[in-house]
């Protein structure tokens, strides 16, 4: 049975910031891989204002199963106060890719 595969997206405001939790996650097993791209201008509604800001993009690959443990090393890692974490179902994904995913996000 190929796992059930999930991207999961946040942002962050330095490139050093999204590579550690990049790194962090897949050090902890709860993401298999994480891709770090940006910068990118989000534009947002923040404690009654529009603000403009400069963020990294974080999309980390996990399986359903893993994906509580992802979010809450996402939420304790993270220094915004309500960071971004939108998780997609994968459609479908290469059955090799897909059990590596599920290997890496794994326990030894």
């Amino acid at each position: 049975m190929i796992p059930s595969i999930l991207t999961v997206v946040t942002t962050t405001d330095a490139r050093a910031k999204a590579e550690a939790l990049a790194r962090g996650s897949v050090e902890a097993r709860v993401a298999a891989c994480a891709q770090v791209s940006g910068p990118v201008t989000s534009v947002y509604r923040w404690q009654g204002a529009i603000e403009t800001a400069e963020e990294w993009r974080v999309e980390f690959k996990t399986t359903e199963a893993r994906y509580a443990a992802l979010e809450a090393h996402l939420l304790a890692a993270h220094d915004y106060e309500t960071p971004e974490l939108l998780a997609t179902p994968v459609a479908r994904a290469g059955a090799d890719y897909a059990r590596w995913v599920e290997r890496e996000t794994t326990a030894p």
